[in-house]
């Protein structure tokens, strides 16, 4: 079956330039859109045609949908690739790019429902047997009574989460009895302001877990596979700051059996694309959390240590290929990890945009850095604050973390702030380097 001819790439930064790469290598042309503010980004320069969509404001240009598909229709694109981000776990979005008689390079708008929303998202996993957090089973109660009677059954301290979620907000932790109402209630109303949706539901707070998420590949047709997992517990403020895969410490028979059952879920789903299961893991228990239905930006580690090009086989995918790979065919070799660069004060966590005046990137063997940034570039001040990663593959754990070291040492980028000094202490830190730690782990020693 033929791929497409012509694909817009809804977003920027480096997610945009790995998405041209992507089509390269498969012969696809490709569209960038992009605002006024990313006229002179490198992936625009690079990309067959160009779109300018609107003003620097994400809301007038990437989040604008009339204008991605209006940029679409005139450039006579065949399919539209939302990247991460910005629209891409939109349903509504999704539906109006397959309405508009395109291509959506992802899943079908009703999955994204189904998986946006947490309580439906929960009872999905249950009936394909993925383990999930002891909760509420469903929105909390309204009467009081009922809220407390549920709180006393799944046992406190526990967490209220907003059911339209997402990215560490509408979450609330409870660990008191007495608390529960006003916290709840608490709760609703954030919910309702920010996601225009006060459901909130409740699970059993976990104190000490890390944070592992497995990838799959899915073709909506009957075929779907793991590629093992990632942990991505360094965390500040719910952000992921570094990633490693496969995640310290997890036997191949639980990597096959949570994996498995993430298969299971996506074939009773009819999931079509790539996507990511995130779990919490405690004392060798894994309890869902999520599931992304995107690329996520940490998914170079898992390419890296199966050699599988995941952007390209979610686009041969969105293109009506049966999915090309079995699960007897996904090897883990060696470890990856994945450093997230920050346009950012190292100490405050501020913004820092502006110009690069410098700019050097890591190499050597083992060492990825996926980047759309050079020297004299201007970092807007509009969007998130990454401006690249920096990924090492070793035979083994210990030298994927020597090689990154090494990376983190050449890389250059003046002009502007970045929290590369920051990676460079974590990467050396004994309790990182031993592997294993907890999602409250960078937090506190940032504390410290």
């Amino acid at each position: 079956m033929a791929l497409f001819e012509k694909l817009v790439i809804a977003n920027r930064g480096e997610i945009a330039l790995r998405i041209l790469r992507a089509c390269r290598q498969l012969g696809i042309q490709t569209v960038a859109l992009h605002s006024s503010a990313d006229r002179d980004a490198k992936y625009v320069r690079l990309a067959d045609e160009s779109v300018c969509i609107g003003p620097a404001a994400a809301t007038s240009s990437y989040l604008n949908i009339a204008s991605v598909i209006a940029a679409a229709e005139v450039t006579g694109a065949n399919a539209i690739h939302p990247g991460y981000g910005f629209l891409s776990e939109n349903a509504d979005f999704a539906e109006r790019v397959e309405q508009s008689g395109f291509v959506f390079v992802g899943p079908r708008a009703d999955t994204i429902r189904t998986l946006g929303d947490k309580i439906s998202a929960i009872s999905a996993m249950k009936s394909a047997g993925v383990p999930c957090v002891p909760g509420s089973d469903g929105p909390a109660p309204e009467d009081e009574k009922s809220l407390i009677e549920m709180g006393r059954r799944i046992g406190f301290p526990l967490m209220i989460k907003a059911s339209g979620g997402g990215g560490g907000k509408g979450m609330r932790v409870c660990r008191a009895e007495a608390d529960l109402v006003e916290a709840v209630s608490l709760t609703r109303q954030e919910a309702g302001a920010a996601f225009n949706n006060d459901v909130v539901y409740m699970e059993r707070f976990l104190e000490k877990p890390r944070h592992v998420e497995f990838q799959v590949l899915a073709d909506g047709q009957g075929r779907a596979i793991h590629l093992g997992e990632r942990d991505c517990s360094m965390q500040r403020r719910h952000q992921k700051v570094i990633e490693e895969a496969p995640a310290p410490g997890i036997s191949e028979e639980k990597r096959q059996e949570i994996g498995g059952r993430c298969v299971e879920a996506c074939l009773q789903l009819g999931y079509r694309g790539a996507g990511t299961f995130e779990f919490l893991y405690e004392d060798g228990d894994f309890f869902f959390i999520e599931v992304n239905t995107r690329i996520q930006v940490e998914h170079p580690v898992t390419e890296m240590i199966t050699g599988v090009d995941l952007l390209q086989e979610q686009i041969r995918i969105a293109a009506g290929e049966s999915l090309r790979l079995k699960q007897e065919e996904i090897t883990i070799t060696g470890h990856a990890v994945e450093c997230r660069v920050n346009a950012e004060d190292p100490v405050t966590f501020a913004p820092s945009p502006g110009k690069i005046t410098n700019y050097h990137m890591a190499g050597g063997p083992g060492v990825r850095v996926d980047s759309h940034v050079y020297s004299q570039y201007v970092v807007p001040p509009y969007y998130d604050s990454m401006i690249g990663k920096v990924i090492t593959h070793g035979v083994d754990r210990s030298e994927a973390l020597t090689r990154m070291y090494g990376a983190l040492q050449e890389m250059v980028v003046d002009g502007i702030k970045t929290n590369l000094p920051l990676h460079r202490e974590l990467i050396s830190d004994p309790g990182f380097v031993a592997g294993g730690m907890d999602i409250h782990y960078l937090e506190k020693k940032l504390e410290s």
